[in-house]
């Protein structure tokens, strides 16, 4: 291992995550400070356990990523049992010093001037590397910045567990050399309740400054691609099938419309299993709703699958919807939420908590529904597709909402700030 040397580039910035790859929201939002913070003069360096970021940029670690079998081994021991096994503790200590060894050799390799640590500290999906990043900073007070996408007591699945002690310091610590950020209001009221943190609120956004390019050559033959018919209207859940983001509700709106219409879910399940997959998919043969599954040809950039189909990206599929369904009951935030506003497409979104207290009360037009599909969401959406002066009215309001709430200004300037806070006034930082 490289000795530690307090010396630092302020123009260097450390992401930290399990993965920085695909189009999870952690991804694509960290993607997005990263091009902010590069027009600010920043140089962005990557530690993960699986990157698609540039090689010469990326420090990788296999034990990084929460599906490395050490470390979900270490999970389901975790989050399925009141005692913890010896032999568990052992496992995530040895692992910790590992991970605290190549952050080490990162930040030796690369020099940033902080990390940026992207829901590590958040979610402890990967416990050792969440106690390693905390050891790491308390021992070498490296200025961090900790981007808390969502929190383990917002899900079910976190709270048996045996490890209270590990959350209690890491999931997030309260260490002087970390300023918290949170994506809504409800988290930093709750990280304020739980630990006495304070944050601050930074949203996610859109690059609305810069409106989308037209579909061109590449997308002509996408609805087939798809499994479109030419008369079929095409209703997107760009979303991963987990039970949270309620895609029942998107079938069952499609059913009671009596419309000729499939529904397109855009991602595969993920981490979370397949048991919800197969519940949706009986779910639509229940009602006699067509869907397609189609996480083989829906990637973060264009491609060739092995047999020789095109693979798309969500800007190539977006402008194409007919309607964009978000019916989740629990988000962070809400990406497709927002990509939906900046791809000007109607919307059918589920009144889930963080919509209603941060979003909804700013003025998006949009076919609201409060936990259950009604009569009045069935004719509003009815009255949307059938009239597309009113589709083009209310997406271009949103769009301009979208510019003045979320757009990458109000990114670069509330990092401004935090960034000051850091390397004070020095206009040498970029600032």
């Amino acid at each position: 291992m490289k000795k530690w040397s307090a010396a630092r580039d302020a123009h260097r910035i450390g992401f930290v995550s399990t993965r920085f790859a695909s189009t999870d929201g952690v991804s694509l939002e960290t993607a997005k400070w990263a091009t902010v913070l590069e027009s600010l003069g920043y140089q962005s360096f990557y530690f993960a356990g699986t990157s698609d970021r540039p090689a010469s940029q990326s420090y990788l670690v296999p034990e990084a990523q929460f599906t490395h079998p050490d470390i979900a081994a270490i999970y389901h021991a975790a989050f399925s049992q009141p005692l913890r096994p010896p032999a568990i503790t052992q496992r995530i200590q040895e692992l910790k010093q590992h991970l605290k060894e190549q952050l080490f050799d990162f930040v030796c390799t690369f020099e940033p001037g902080m990390l940026v640590v992207e829901n590590a500290l958040a979610i402890p999906l990967n416990l050792p590397l969440g106690l390693a990043l905390t050891e790491f900073i308390a021992e070498t007070g490296i200025p961090t910045l900790a981007h808390h996408h969502d929190f383990f007591w917002e899900r079910q699945r976190f709270l048996t567990n045996c490890v209270w002690d590990y959350l209690n310091m890491a999931f997030p610590p309260h260490l002087p050399f970390i300023q918290h950020v949170v994506i809504n209001s409800s988290g930093a009221n709750q990280l304020s309740l739980r630990t006495g943190i304070s944050s601050t609120l930074i949203p996610n956004v859109m690059d609305f400054e810069q409106p989308p390019a037209p579909p061109g050559h590449y997308t002509q033959a996408l609805r087939p691609a798809l499994g479109l018919a030419a008369d079929e209207l095409f209703f997107l859940q760009p979303t991963r099938v987990v039970q949270r983001k309620g895609i029942e509700h998107a079938i069952e709106l499609i059913r009671r419309l009596g419309l000729k219409a499939r529904l397109i879910i855009s991602h595969a399940a993920g981490d979370e299993g397949d048991d919800y997959e197969r519940r949706v998919r009986t779910f639509a043969a229940m009602l006699d709703v067509p869907v397609n599954f189609v996480a083989d040809i829906i990637a973060d950039q264009r491609g060739q699958t092995a047999d020789g189909r095109r693979i798309y990206t969500l800007a190539d599929v977006y402008p194409h919807a007919d309607l964009v369904t978000y019916p989740s009951t629990l988000e962070g935030f809400g990406n497709a939420f927002l990509e939906a506003i900046y791809y000007r497409r109607p919307l059918v979104i589920n009144n889930y908590s963080i919509f209603a207290i941060d979003i909804r009360p700013k003025g998006f037009s949009v076919i609201e529904f409060d936990g259950y599909i009604s009569d009045e969401t069935v004719r509003r959406t009815r009255q949307v597709l059938e009239d597309p002066q009113l589709a083009a009215a209310m997406v271009e309001h949103n769009y301009q909402l979208g510019c003045r709430y979320y757009s990458y200004a109000t990114l670069r300037r509330r990092l401004t700030t935090l960034l000051v806070r850091i390397f004070g006034e020095d206009n040498s930082y970029g600032l």
